[in-house]
């Protein structure tokens, strides 16, 4: 699971400050990747781009990449004809505008109305700037253009999201492991603020690790309903649904969650963890090899991958790809002792319920003191 949460999370920065809210947060999301919309500083750029595209989704993804493709392509046409002529100057500044607006459409359209409108105030008046220039006084393109640059640049402070403090109270409390007071801070934030989804993911989280796993349910089925296309809300759906041992729903939402982010190993690398508690082997080979198609970060978590598709290959009655699986896990134990760590901590009571006897078995089988049958 996730040590932080994802970008648009407000809680990200203050979550991320100590040292007890670090292991709650590892605890709690342990079962999925590091795979964190809160972009930590030095993250792999390809990390970064996956969760770009992880927070688009796959149709706003689509639209970025055609419109930019397109309106790249007409770009490079003009620059090639000859001779050139003042028309096609303004043509491609157009073509620019273009876009940026389009760029702006798209991806606001994902935010919530607070970030949209933040945005809206930043943006508008930088193009109408160079809208104003490119239209009416062409002769002062260029300081306009600085003008607007320099806007955006003065917007981002001066228009620099607040969160507020009850949501920060809800942080002291959570790192302090008072998760009643934690909620009851988020109950005020969400009833001045209910359409925010991100609200409810960060309550979510503190109901998986006070234990009240159905509460939790509740939080990501009211961010999937506001958001329809959060492939992270269906994610932790699903979450949430394997650790109650309601499996069947947990792939019902597994399933959307990879139709929403396809390229994302961890949306594969749950549903095949799911699909394992189902005994659908075939299934899980199929979703945990498309995990391991995708940079998996972290040793846990292949670990883990290994030890489910050996087990799958293990129902299927292929011996030699159970040996081959169980030959890589042992390549992996380091990550076998970060997990041997995690689960001693008393914070860890719900992951040990979910994950203790997979680590007790991958530990027999790194070891060599039992074989799948």
């Amino acid at each position: 699971m996730l040590l932080c949460t994802p970008m648009k999370q407000p809680s990200a920065q203050p979550a991320c400050g100590s040292m007890p809210i670090k292991f709650s947060y590892a605890v709690s999301r342990a079962i999925m990747s590091p795979n964190s919309r809160a972009m930590p500083g030095g993250q792999h750029p390809n990390i970064m781009l996956d969760q770009f595209h992880l927070f688009l989704g796959p149709a706003r993804t689509r639209a970025l990449v055609i419109l930019l493709g397109l309106t790249g392509l007409i770009s490079l046409i003009l620059n090639a004809l000859e001779p050139r002529e003042d028309w096609m100057t303004t043509a491609q500044t157009m073509l620019l505008l273009i876009f940026l607006v389009g760029t702006v459409i798209i991806i606001g359209g994902r935010m919530d109305r607070q970030t949209r409108l933040r945005w809206l105030a930043i943006l508008a008046p930088a193009v109408g700037a160079i809208l104003l220039g490119v239209l009416f006084v062409p002769h002062l393109l260029l300081p306009l253009s600085g003008a607007a640059v320099g806007w955006i640049i003065a917007g981002g402070f001066v228009f620099r999201p607040r969160v507020p403090n009850t949501f920060q109270a809800a942080v002291r409390h959570l790192r302090k492991g008072e998760y009643e007071d934690a909620v009851e801070s988020m109950n005020a934030v969400i009833k001045d603020d209910p359409d925010n989804e991100n609200y409810y993911r960060f309550r979510a989280e503190v109901f998986r690790l006070w234990g009240k796993l159905d509460r939790a349910r509740k939080d990501y089925e009211k961010m999937v309903a506001l958001t329809p296309d959060s492939a992270v809300g269906y994610n932790g759906l699903a979450e949430v649904q394997l650790q109650s041992g309601r499996y069947a729903e947990a792939r019902e939402a597994g399933l959307r969650a990879l139709e929403l982010a396809p390229e994302e190993w961890v949306a594969a690398y749950n549903l095949g963890m799911i699909e394992d508690r189902l005994e659908m082997a075939s299934e899980a080979v199929t979703h945990l090899q498309q995990a391991l198609q995708h940079r998996v970060p972290d040793a846990r978590h292949r670990l883990l991958i290994q030890l489910y598709l050996a087990r799958a290959y293990s129902r299927l009655g292929d011996e030699t790809s159970v040996e081959k699986h169980v030959a890589q896990m042992r390549k992996e134990k380091n990550g076998l002792e970060e997990w041997q760590n995690l689960l001693t901590h008393e914070q860890a009571v719900s992951l040990r319920a979910v994950l203790a006897d997979d680590i007790q078995l991958a530990t027999d089988l790194v070891e060599g003191k039992v074989k799948l049958a």
